[in-house]
């Protein structure tokens, strides 16, 4: 049962994250509750703070230090900042316009259909270990601009001349979602992807010492990604179900 405590950081991020919290501070928290829950020091070094020892188990990497050393080691996922500007040039010069443009020629496509064939991308290059810049690269200049493109064809098909702004906002939330679940789900199928590295090196460390391999935590999370397509793709197809009935009731 006392093992059972150490997942409470599960729970704090389930809580903080229904309460719409900031999603660092609640990160945080329960990684900062958890280690302590498990037994681990504050610092590695020795220290005293008002009175209370930081150290209770000497040669045991501290909380704060994993928390520095998994930042350090992954700073270069901040490098996304740096293609801001060259995103924002092309949004300026027409990428949006263009690319609602050319999934209006094809037919078939329909939101669902499109977010589908989005979230298979995503997994495919976490497969491939390629990083990409998701919200800010792909889903605000293209992904959702596409989507939309496609919900007014449909609507434009269906004698609906503007599309509802509520309907909108659904096809927004739609694309964040597909980028989520193939970028949440699919870095976890690659040995090489930051993600991984990270469960790997922390699982391995001195502190905490299981015997896990990189393709193992790979293995065990290649259900999870199935089973994230398949209730996404539901999601997205429900999603195109319902549009077509709010078309057809504003004609």
């Amino acid at each position: 049962m006392p093992e059972l405590f150490k997942l409470i950081g599960i729970v704090i991020v389930v809580v903080g994250l229904a309460l719409k919290l900031r999603t660092t501070l609640v990160v945080v928290t329960a990684g900062l509750v958890t280690g302590l829950i498990a037994g681990l020091p504050l610092l590695s070094s020795v220290g005293v703070f008002e009175g209370v020892p930081l150290l209770t188990k000497p040669g045991q990497e501290g909380i704060i230090n994993i928390l520095g050393r998994a930042f350090a080691d992954n700073r270069l996922m901040t490098l996304f900042i740096v293609t801001l500007p060259a995103i924002g040039l092309a949004e300026r010069y027409g990428l949006q316009e263009q690319s609602a443009q050319f999934i209006r020629r094809v037919s078939a496509a329909t939101v669902g259909r499109f977010l589908i064939t989005y979230q298979l991308f995503r997994v495919l290059m976490g497969i491939l270990g390629i990083r990409l810049l998701g919200h800010p690269a792909f889903v605000r200049p293209l992904v959702f601009p596409m989507a939309l493109g496609a919900a007014e064809a449909e609507a434009g098909a269906r004698s609906v001349e503007v599309l509802p702004e509520e309907e909108v906002e659904r096809i927004k939330a739609a694309s964040a979602a597909s980028e989520n679940y193939g970028n949440f789900y699919g870095q976890n199928l690659s040995p090489v992807q930051a993600g991984v590295l990270l469960v790997y090196g922390t699982l391995s460390s001195p502190a905490l010492g299981y015997p896990v391999s990189l393709w193992s935590i790979v293995l065990y999370a290649i259900p999870v990604a199935t089973l994230s397509v398949v209730v996404a793709a539901a999601q997205f197809l429900l999603l195109d179900r319902l549009m077509r009935r709010r078309l057809a009731k504003a004609r």
